[in-house]
């Protein structure tokens, strides 16, 4: 395309389009999660060149702002979902809150001996020699995309009768309700990760996009309750330190309210 059929943006080109659909968001034309203009539309409602509407594309996708889903189209990104690393949150209490709806996959459900796991998920659980461990594996979704990948080992003595269908709510509430256990403590650790192989398949995004690895435990009293090791999408969470309220350490919705973590 000639420079003639750009003029209309003046100079710099790339930051007078980037402000054009800037407004397009911001004024409300294009809601959040929804398709938003592809490159050729860019091409044809702003006159541009191809590799200008490129530029500004990919450049929004890097802030942030637009998110590309493969085979599908470019989207207007949801605000991230938050991570609060001073409280043990419902994941799906944090969904509603981002207007998305949560749901929950149960990718696995084992019985295992200690001798058939690694020994620091059996040392974090001081677990002994002839303990069976409940191994859980599920994926968390937050309007269909999944946006949590979670492996969590859980002493077996601690939980007779936990089923498959409560995985599908709040671990959480399974715990405090159920087998009336108060989580008092939980000691996590946060590391940067590229996302590979069956995770990133699982997670649906390239292999080595960005992620976090919370490896993490909780506690009753002394008692360690679980160990997890969970991988968070880099383009879907923000993790945040907020201020803990007394005797608020875990967050969890109101009975009825929905399924929760």
């Amino acid at each position: 395309m000639s420079s003639n059929a750009e003029a209309p943006l003046r100079q710099p080109r790339h930051q007078k389009l980037q402000e054009l659909l800037r407004e397009a968001i911001e004024s409300g034309e294009f809601a959040e999660g929804e398709q938003f203009l592809t490159e050729r539309q860019v091409v044809d409602r702003y006159q541009v060149s191809r590799p200008t509407a490129n530029k500004v594309l990919s450049g929004m996708a890097a802030e942030g702002l637009l998110e590309f889903r493969k085979g599908v189209g470019t989207f207007v990104r949801r605000r991230p979902l938050d991570y609060d690393v001073r409280t043990l949150a419902s994941f799906t209490q944090k969904a509603l809150d981002a207007g998305r709806h949560p749901s929950t996959q149960v990718l696995d459900f084992d019985r295992v001996a200690v001798t058939e796991v690694e020994a620091e998920i059996a040392a974090h659980l001081r677990a002994k020699p002839g303990e069976t461990l409940l191994a859980v594996g599920r994926l968390r979704l937050a309007d269909g995309i999944p946006v949590i990948l979670e492996r969590r080992w859980l002493p077996a003595a601690l939980f007779p009768g936990l089923n498959r269908g409560e995985l599908r709510g709040s671990i959480y509430r399974v715990i405090a309700e159920k087998y009336q256990l108060e989580i008092t403590e939980s000691d996590q650790t946060i590391r940067a990760i590229g996302i590979r192989g069956s995770d990133a398949r699982l997670l649906q995004v390239p292999s080595g996009s960005a992620g976090f690895l919370v490896s993490a435990a909780g506690y009753a009293r002394d008692r360690a309750v679980w160990w997890e090791r969970t991988i968070y999408r880099g383009d879907s969470y923000e993790f945040h330190h907020h201020r803990a309220a007394p005797g608020r350490l875990i967050s969890i919705p109101a009975s009825g309210s929905g399924r929760a973590r």
